[in-house]
């Protein structure tokens, strides 16, 4: 529990919120009803265990803060996520009532679990050691099946890694998802990519070979279509979309548009992750400061790209 004034409530409450949830209690010293809930705020949290944090703010006290929540009675309770109020309630609850509210807003014990796991694996993968990764990606689906970021990072190092029969029934179930999740479509293209350079004798050819048949003919798409998936396998992403453009520009519906469902699938592929919470402002610190970095000049090059790639189909659809 925190003890929130105007001097330290942008970080307690406003920046504390980026990282994990804030329930601020507005209070008064002569509410009876504030005092019948803080006893069960207080007992939650310790309960919940670092699901969310406490923060007491008292009206009489602290005006301005009040003021800026347009606070009319107490108790009022505000839940802040992200730094902002995300939904409230006003007067004195039950146990069970909090007990529901929260849980209507706050990640399970197993979906935390899933974050710290993904988070781990992150640092094992940086560090080299892959397997290691692989395992708490492992652990991290197993604590929250429903996390389907886990699931990704997950499925994607199974098919770099060559856990292809893995990596097929992991993506079973999103893939049957209506309507389509994309990335999941994305991670079944690049895994048919590697399964073609395993099974088809094409995928020992080199690039001259496909080259010279090619020259040939020119409508050859299906030799086109074979050079673009090695050439994704072998993470060559912009020569296989050059490739997969030439298919789209000269008949974008061969093979029930199967250039066209690569190109997209390998864009959602390249497409930088979108930050997490607690970055919801992209290179900036919560205060707005800019940041100016090799992660950031990185990202915004691959968006770049991707755009440049994004405009390029759409002028062969159109």
């Amino acid at each position: 529990m925190i003890d929130v004034t105007i001097e330290n409530f942008e970080t307690e409450v406003v920046a504390a919120s980026m990282q994990t949830p804030v329930l601020v209690d507005f209070w008064a010293t002569w509410c009876g009803p504030c005092k019948t809930l803080v006893p069960t705020l207080e007992k939650l949290e310790v309960e919940y265990a670092g699901r969310f944090t406490l923060a007491k703010v008292d009206v009489d006290a602290n005006q301005q803060i009040a003021g800026m929540f347009g606070i009319r009675s107490v108790p009022t309770c505000i839940l802040m996520i992200g730094g902002r109020p995300v939904d409230g309630f006003m007067g004195a609850q039950t146990e069970g009532q909090v007990r529901d509210f929260l849980d209507k807003h706050l990640p399970s014990e197993g979906e935390l679990q899933a974050e710290a796991e993904v988070d781990e694996a992150q640092q094992m993968l940086e560090a080299g050691d892959t397997q290691a990764a692989l395992g708490k990606l492992a652990d991290a689906l197993a604590a929250d099946p429903t996390n389907d970021d886990a699931r990704f990072d997950y499925v994607r190092l199974l098919i770099a890694t060559g856990g292809y029969e893995e990596a097929a029934s992991l993506m079973m179930e999103p893939l049957k998802r209506i309507p389509q999740v994309l990335r999941f479509e994305a991670l079944n293209q690049w895994l048919q990519c590697m399964v073609f350079v395993q099974q088809d004798e094409r995928g020992n050819w080199p690039v001259e070979q496909f080259d010279a048949a090619i020259a040939q003919n020119k409508r050859d798409f299906d030799t086109r279509f074979a050079k673009a998936r090695i050439l994704a396998a072998e993470g060559q992403w912009t020569a296989s979309m050059d490739e997969l453009l030439e298919i789209i520009m000269r008949d974008k519906d061969w093979n029930g548009q199967a250039a066209r469902k690569l190109y997209v699938g390998i864009l959602e592929l390249l497409t930088p992750p979108k930050p997490k919470k607690q970055d919801a402002v992209p290179g900036k610190t919560a205060g707005g400061i800019e940041l100016v970095g090799k992660g950031g000049a990185e990202q915004d090059e691959a968006t770049a790209l991707v755009n440049s790639y994004r405009r390029r189909l759409s002028m062969a659809l159109n």
